[in-house]
């Protein structure tokens, strides 16, 4: 029995030590595969991307200020209209009728003031009458030939006659009144009545029909639209919805270009007028309308079409170009192996910094900022410290080498190369944007459009 276990024993010692130098043999068999970008020279442009509607510059939509029945249309859509030109009818009978009558109370009305003045005539005749006959009765009273008595009823009816003639002035100045207010009638439905035939209020195209003959249309609230017409289709605008994070690098006067799907192969040129300070806030993004003016002679684009804007911001013609996944790339080493690659290179950098001793984050994001032997700090005179960063250079012998760079304007695929800070960069190298092993992987993904990739390094 102490033998079988002893045999035993022995074997699962064996088997253990067998694991062991098998995962240590596969281990030191494990290969870094480095994906890489190259170093190039061209152009970049920094844009504003931007999405908008094509609009006409001045669009008026037109209206009725009377409902009824529409009777007649003498427009359609892209119907070129000019200014006073008839565009629909709408059924005038019942506004003829309401002049008609509004016609015949203003003479009914005028006849009550030809009545009340004549009623005034008869009042004052009748009241100077009665004020000579007081004034007979008065002088025989005081020869004692009339009495007190026949005095005291002529004077009564003289204030009677004066009385009737002040009612008589009120009747007439009433009568005045409504002449004048069955004339304001009139008026009126005259005005409706010339409602009913719709005019063209500018120059200008017919892009948009509401109505159709027979159709009733209710302007009890508001005007019914009938018809919308932009003025002038060959002078166009984009209301480019710009996020605020962009607005601000946005200038009046900017020369831009933009696309639409109709002609995808042809590129439209604006410019910036306006850029709107009211904002639209759609699920907590903030957006500004920024105005773009453009020319549009062949009348080739129509409102309402969507336009893909692109505003430049930056450019750089001819620089040297870094792959932005590069700057993202942190190379997978242990610490040490870390600290002895820079120190090969001369980076001398500390190897621990607030708890995180040794560790790759940490030592990169202190060379980034400054390292003990690589002079100034690059950030001053107002540079940003994103604006620094390490790059890592895949060399022939397929080692790494680090190099601290100074970048400028992106078009967020790459950067301009400004300085390089340290280390050793030229036209053509080749520079890790990821890696990957056989049981992990490092990679910053390339980069948002990098096509240029370079296939992996073994």
């Amino acid at each position: 029995m102490k033998f079988l276990r002893k045999k035993w024993v022995l074997i699962l010692v064996v088997l253990a030590a067998a694991a062991v130098l098998a995962a240590f043999v596969l281990r030191r068999g494990e290969k870094v595969q480095y994906f890489t970008a190259k170093v190039e020279r061209g152009d970049i442009r920094d844009v504003v991307e931007a999405t908008g509607t094509i609009n006409a510059v001045t669009t008026v939509q037109v209206g009725s200020q009377v409902s009824g029945t529409i009777s007649d249309l003498f427009a359609d859509f892209n119907s070129h209209v000019k200014k006073g030109q008839v565009i629909a009818r709408i059924e005038p009978s019942l506004f003829e009728g309401a002049l008609l009558q509004a016609r015949a109370d203003l003479e009914n009305a005028r006849a009550n003031l030809s009545a009340s003045n004549a009623n005034l005539e008869k009042a004052k005749a009748s009241a100077y009458q009665m004020q000579q006959d007081y004034q007979r009765t008065a002088n025989l009273a005081k020869e004692g030939v009339m009495s007190q008595q026949q005095l005291d009823l002529a004077k009564a009816n003289a204030d009677s006659a004066a009385a009737q003639v002040s009612a008589a002035r009120a009747a007439v100045t009433q009568a005045s009144a409504q002449v004048k207010q069955r004339q304001a009638a009139v008026e009126v439905a005259q005005t409706n009545l010339g409602h009913t035939v719709i005019k063209a209020p500018i120059d200008g195209t017919v892009v948009a029909r509401s109505v159709d003959v027979g159709q009733t249309v209710a302007a009890s609230l508001q005007a019914p639209t009938l018809f919308t017409i932009a003025q002038d289709l060959t002078k166009m605008q984009v209301y480019a919805a710009t996020d605020e994070s962009d607005v601000g690098n946005i200038k009046t006067g900017q020369e831009v270009t933009f696309k639409v799907d109709a002609f995808p192969r042809d590129t439209f040129k604006g410019k910036v007028v306006q850029v709107r300070m009211n904002a639209t806030t759609v699920q907590n993004v903030v957006t500004y309308n920024s105005v773009i003016e453009f020319e549009n002679p062949q009348t080739k684009l129509f409102p309402g079409m969507t336009a893909y804007v692109t505003i430049p911001i930056a450019s750089a013609d001819n620089v040297v170009k870094i792959p932005n996944g590069a700057m993202r790339f942190k190379p997978d080493l242990k610490p040490e192996e870390l600290r002895a690659l820079l120190q090969k290179y001369g980076f001398h950098g500390p190897t621990t910094e607030g708890g995180e001793a040794g560790t790759v984050a940490a030592a990169s994001r202190r060379l980034a900022g400054g390292d003990q032997a690589g002079g100034g700090d690059e950030r001053r005179g107002g540079g940003k410290a994103q604006d620094v960063s390490m790059v890592w250079k895949l060399r022939p012998d397929k080692t790494l080498e680090p190099a601290r760079i100074k970048t400028g304007i992106t078009d967020h695929t790459t950067s301009q190369l400004v300085q390089v800070i340290k280390g050793e960069l030229n036209e053509g190298d080749e520079l890790v944007i990821g890696s990957s092993s056989a049981n992990r992987q490092t990679s910053t993904t390339r980069p948002l459009g990098q096509t240029g990739g370079r296939p992996p390094v073994r």
